[in-house]
C-alpha cells in the first residue's frame, strides 16, 4: 500500500508531465504560429507527437492506475488524434505488471471473512488479466455454492492493494489539471474541463466498486435476455464483495483474434457489423452501454447447432435474419454509460441524419443533443456538412486512408473555421459515449480492414427511421398542418415586411462581413508587428558584436512589437 511520501511523489511527477506538455503545446501550437513561425511550428510535428506519446506510455505503465485508463482513452481516439499517438499507446492495457498473489491473497481473504481455500476447492496464482485497477485469476467452486448455483468454473476479480489511495490522488492531479485547461481560451470555450475530469471521477469511482459492476453486470443481460446474439457471465453473489467479485467463467475466442475465428468456422467480417449493431442497440435503443469494449473484454463464443435459434426465427431487434452460430460475450461492465432519454432522442436523429446525408438534419440533431447551443447561426455548419456529405460521405477508413491528405488539409482548414465560430460545447455523459464508439469503430476496422462503418449505420438506421416515425399518416398530417399554418400567416408577414421596408426600417445583418474584416485587420496588424520584431532582433545581434551596449538596446527594443504581435492575437 503507498505511503504519504510515495502519493505525493507520484501527485507532483503528474502534474510536472502534465505542465511541461502544455508548455510544449502553447509554445509550438499556439506561439510560434502567431508570430508568423507556423512552418517552423509544423516541421517536427509528428515526431514532437511520438515523443509525447513514448513519454506518457512510459510515465503511464510506471504508475499504472488511472494513468493507464486515460491512456487507453486516448488509444482509442482514432478519429481525433493522430496515429503517432494512437499506436504508441494500443499496447496499454497488456502491458500492466501483475500483483504478486501474496498480496491478493490477503485482500481477498480479509473481503470475504474466510481462508481463500474454504471459499474456493482451487485458484490459480497466475492471473488470467492484469488490468490498472484490478487483476482476475480463474478459480473453481465447490460445495454447496457450485451445487445451488450449477456451475464450477469461475473468473475471481480482485482489487489491486492500496488502489483506493492511488485513485484519490490521481483525481487530484486530473483536477488540478483541468483547473489549468479551464484557462486556456480555446479549450475553455468548447469544454467544460473541471466537469468532465467530475464525470471521469464518478466512473472510476464506480470502476473500484464491485458490487456496482455486479449490478451493471445483471441489469446488462436483462436487457438482452432475448437477444441470441450476446451473452454474460453469471454473477456468484455468494463470493462478491465490493472489492472481490465472482463471475462464471466465460472465456473464449478474443473478438479480434481473426485466425482463432477462422479456425472455428466464423467468418470476422460476419462478425463485425453484428458487434457494431449491438453496440447501436445499448446506445440508441437501451440507453445503458459498455463504454470499455476493447478486445480484451468482448469474446466470441460459439454455439452448438442445438442451442442457436432456428433459422428464421426473429432477433431481438425485430429483424427477421437468423441467429449466427456465435454469440458476443461481453464482460467487465465496471465502465458503463447511461444515455438520458432526450439525448438518446437526439442521437437517434444524429444517427438518421448522417446516415441520410442531410447536413441541416444533422445540425439539428446536434443542438438536441446539446453539443451546440440553440442561439448558434447554423447557415455556415449546414453548407460545411453538405460539402463533406458530398466529398467524403460513405468512404470507410481504407478509402479515407487513400484521400490526397492536401485535400483533407483544404477541407480542415475551411471547416475548422466554421467549427471555431460556433459556441460548440461537450455534454455530459459524452466521455463514455465517444470512448464507446472510437472503440467500435476500431474493433471493426481491426476485424476487416476494409470495413465501412457506413455499411452498418444505414440499416440500423433506416430501422430507426421507420420505429421513430412509426405512423406515416401522423407525419403527413402534421406537416401538412405546419404548411397549412405558414400559408396562413405568409400574407401578414409579407405586409409587414413591406412596411418596414417604406418606413426604412429593414436592418441588414452585417456582423459576420465585420467580424472578418477585423480578423484580417488583427491579422495585418500581427504580421507587421512580427516582421519589425525579427528585423529589430537580428538587428540587435549583429550590432552587438561590434558595440554591445548599443545591440543590447535594440534586442530589448524588439520586445515591444513583441508584445503588439502577441496581445493583438489575443485582443
Amino acid at each position: 500500500m503507498p505511503d504519504v511520501a510515495d502519493t505525493r511523489a507520484r501527485y507532483r511527477r503528474i502534474l510536472w508531465f502534465a505542465a511541461r506538455q502544455l508548455a510544449r503545446t502553447w509554445w509550438f501550437e499556439l506561439f510560434l504560429p502567431r508570430v508568423g513561425l507556423e512552418r517552423l511550428a509544423a516541421r517536427g510535428r509528428a515526431e514532437r507527437m511520438r515523443r509525447f506519446a513514448r513519454r506518457f506510455h512510459d510515465l503511464a505503465v510506471d504508475l499504472g492506475g488511472l494513468m493507464i485508463k486515460v491512456g487507453q482513452f486516448m488509444s482509442s481516439r482514432l478519429d481525433v488524434l493522430p496515429p503517432e499517438i494512437t499506436k504508441e499507446l494500443e499496447g496499454l492495457q497488456d502491458e500492466v505488471p501483475a500483483v504478486p498473489f501474496v498480496d491478493i491473497r490477503a485482500l481477498a481473504e480479509a473481503e470475504l471473512g474466510v481462508p481463500l481455500d474454504a471459499a474456493f476447492a482451487w485458484v490459480d496464482e497466475v492471473p488470467v488479466a492484469a488490468a490498472s485497477l484490478g487483476q482476475a485469476h480463474r478459480a473453481r467452486l465447490a460445495g454447496a455454492v457450485a451445487d445451488d448455483i450449477g456451475l464450477t468454473d469461475v473468473v475471481v476479480k480482485v482489487q489491486r492493494p492500496g488502489i483506493d489511495r492511488i485513485v484519490d490522488v490521481d483525481l487530484a492531479a486530473l483536477r488540478r489539471v483541468g483547473r489549468w485547461l479551464s484557462h486556456v481560451r480555446i479549450v475553455s470555450d468548447r469544454v467544460d474541463m473541471p466537469h468532465l475530469v467530475e464525470e471521469f471521477a464518478a466512473t472510476s469511482l464506480e470502476e473500484i466498486d464491485y458490487l456496482h459492476e455486479a449490478a451493471s453486470a445483471e441489469r446488462f443481460a436483462e436487457n438482452f435476455a432475448d437477444d441470441p446474439r450476446v451473452a454474460t457471465p453469471e454473477v456468484v453473489w455468494e463470493r462478491t464483495t465490493r472489492r472481490v467479485l465472482t463471475l462464471a467463467d466465460v472465456t473464449a475466442i478474443k473478438i479480434t483474434d481473426a485466425d482463432a475465428l477462422r479456425a472455428a468456422g466464423i467468418d470476422p467480417a460476419e462478425v463485425a457489423p453484428v458487434f457494431a449493431e449491438v453496440m447501436f442497440e445499448q446506445l440508441f435503443t437501451h440507453g445503458f452501454f459498455h463504454a470499455d469494449p476493447h478486445p480484451g473484454n468482448i469474446f466470441v463464443t460459439p454455439v452448438r447447432a442445438a442451442d442457436a435459434a432456428a433459422p428464421g426465427e426473429p432477433a431481438a431487434s425485430g429483424t427477421a435474419a437468423p441467429a449466427p452460430a456465435w454469440k458476443l460475450t461481453f464482460i467487465d461492465f465496471g465502465m458503463m454509460g447511461e444515455v438520458p432519454s432526450g439525448i438518446r432522442s437526439g442521437l437517434r436523429k444524429l444517427l438518421i441524419a448522417v446516415a441520410s446525408r442531410d447536413g441541416k438534419g444533422l445540425v439539428a440533431a446536434i443542438q438536441d443533443v446539446g453539443v451546440l447551443l440553440p442561439s448558434a447561426d447554423t447557415g455556415e455548419l449546414e453548407r460545411a456538412l453538405t460539402q463533406l456529405f458530398s466529398r467524403f460521405g460513405g468512404m470507410g477508413f481504407a478509402q479515407l486512408r487513400e484521400v490526397d491528405p492536401r485535400e483533407f488539409r483544404d477541407f480542415a482548414t475551411e471547416f475548422g473555421d466554421v467549427v471555431r465560430s460556433l459556441p460548440f460545447q461537450l455534454p455530459e455523459n459524452f466521455l463514455l459515449i465517444i470512448r464507446a464508439m472510437s472503440l467500435t469503430s476500431g474493433v471493426c476496422s481491426s476485424l476487416v480492414a476494409d470495413f465501412n462503418l457506413w455499411n452498418s449505420v444505414e440499416p440500423y438506421a433506416s430501422k430507426l427511421l421507420r420505429d421513430e416515425r412509426g405512423n406515416l399518416v401522423q407525419d403527413v398530417a402534421t406537416q401538412a398542418l405546419s404548411w397549412v399554418t405558414t400559408a396562413v400567416r405568409l400574407p401578414q408577414r409579407v405586409d409587414g415586411l413591406v412596411t418596414r421596408f417604406e418606413q426604412g426600417r429593414v436592418a441588414l445583418d452585417t456582423s459576420r462581413i465585420e467580424r472578418r474584416v477585423s480578423r484580417l485587420e488583427r491579422m495585418g496588424r500581427r504580421l507587421i508587428a512580427a516582421v519589425v520584431f525579427a528585423a529589430l532582433l537580428i538587428t540587435g545581434a549583429v550590432l552587438h558584436l561590434q558595440d554591445p551596449v548599443f545591440g543590447t538596446v535594440v534586442m530589448i527594443v524588439s520586445v515591444v512589437p513583441f508584445l503588439g504581435a502577441l496581445i493583438g492575437g489575443r485582443r
